[in-house]
């Protein structure tokens, strides 16, 4: 019985147990699945939390539920991986040995990584909204809150869903206006970038759209410090912005097991082929979604496409054959502008987010930097594709390769 043993049942996890329990035979393959966490988190959701629009029961559901009959899923910590012997410790002392190993627990946030951060005001004027627990909190606070200066912060590049900063902010801004203290609330937006995002032509769209909304920008500011006690960040050139109320995205990084093994950078990422996705040292060892290097978004449309190319070299490799599929980097993200509206990139390794239309068969085309309703439309279905179709790792009419249709040069 050969085996192939999968880290991670998140999103990247569960499409590739599902995609390779349907087509490898159960008598001549063992699929094992570990993970520390039992719930399956619809991280997308989160963001929609702290202005009530989802309660936190609405992004939960157990994972057992998504993974396939026939593959065995095992819910413990990952202690450390020994790639040179093919071997996975778990943390209760379970031993797993593989034959493939495919790499997908993710990226996590870390705020011990920034000084002052995890002080006294930590959930209490201080919050984060990439994890389920800091959404919660920060919605029972702004239920209350009657103003001040609201700062949103990118503590460092990368980090999970680069657009999500920008959603929060568009959302905040309608949520104050509905609650009727739009006047009372200052909203900041600082970033280590120089616009409001990585690419000229969707910067510039952006960037109009928090001019345009009241949303003040504060750009390359690198996050050193936070002070709490007299509440302001800091950064490395020694500007100050003070805040009654800091969203913060923390550093990201990878799983603390891939310090523990050797196999990541100093984030804890691991080098990976950008296009084949198998790991650059080990051949038995294929990376997907955000625990990776790759120089492209950590972001769930990545990890969709991106595993569509490693299911192919994959087998490839299982088979003995050259590994000739190849991502290009392919992402796609809806971005939530507020009242109703949204707007949608789509990009890869070479080509920036361009203006046009986006084609998708029975229900598009969606508008390229476009701000529009059947954006905002497409978001909302998301979450429902994604439970039933995506994770399940069932045919979408999208393709992994970005294409060029409806494209504004």
């Amino acid at each position: 019985m050969k085996k192939i043993v999968i880290l991670g049942a998140g999103t990247g996890g569960t499409i590739m147990a599902n995609k390779l329990r349907k087509v490898l035979e159960r008598d001549e393959w063992s699929i094992t699945v570990v993970d520390k966490d039992p719930n399956h988190y619809y991280q997308p959701g989160f963001l929609f939390i702290p202005f009530g629009i989802y309660s936190k029961h609405d992004v939960v559901k157990p994972k057992a539920s998504f993974i396939p009959a026939g593959v065995k899923f095992i819910v413990n910590d990952i202690d450390r991986v020994e790639p040179d012997k093919n071997t996975v410790y778990l943390t209760n002392g379970q031993i797993l040995e593989y034959d493939f190993l495919i790499v997908a627990t993710g990226t996590h946030i870390n705020p011990a990584e920034t000084p002052g951060l995890l002080g006294r005001e930590w959930r209490k004027s201080i919050f984060d909204f990439y994890t389920h627990e800091g959404a919660v909190a920060l919605s029972t606070f702004l239920k209350t809150w009657e103003g001040g200066d609201m700062v949103i912060n990118i503590a460092e590049l990368p980090f999970k869903c680069p657009v999500a900063p920008l959603e929060f902010a568009f959302l905040a801004d309608e949520f104050f206006v509905k609650k009727g203290i739009r006047d009372k609330v200052n909203i900041y937006y600082t970033t280590p970038l120089s616009g409001a995002f990585t690419k000229p032509k969707s910067s510039k769209m952006l960037g109009e759209l928090l001019k345009e909304k009241n949303i003040q920008i504060i750009p390359d500011f690198y996050l050193e410090r936070v002070d709490d006690e007299n509440k302001k960040i800091i950064s490395y050139d020694g500007r100050e912005v003070k805040f009654d109320l800091l969203t913060i995205i923390p550093v990201n990084m990878g799983a603390d097991w891939v310090a523990r093994s050797g196999m990541g950078d100093d984030m804890n990422y691991i080098a990976t082929d950008k296009y084949t996705l198998r790991s650059e040292k080990w051949e038995n060892i294929f990376v997907l979604g955000d625990a990776s290097n790759i120089p492209t978004s950590k972001a769930g449309s990545v990890v969709h496409f991106a595993s569509d190319v490693l299911f192919e070299n994959l087998m490839a490799a299982i088979e003995g054959r050259p590994l000739i599929a190849k991502f290009d980097g392919h992402s796609n993200c809806y971005i939530e502008t507020g009242f109703g509206k949204g707007s949608l990139i789509d990009f890869n390794y070479e080509t920036e987010p361009l203006p046009g239309t986006y084609p998708l068969p029975g229900i598009g085309p969606f508008g390229l930097l476009k701000n529009t309703r059947i954006n905002h439309y497409g978001k909302v279905m998301f979450r429902w594709i994604y439970w039933h179709l995506l994770l399940k790792g069932k045919e979408l009419p999208l393709e992994s390769q970005m294409t060029m249709a409806g494209k504004e040069l």
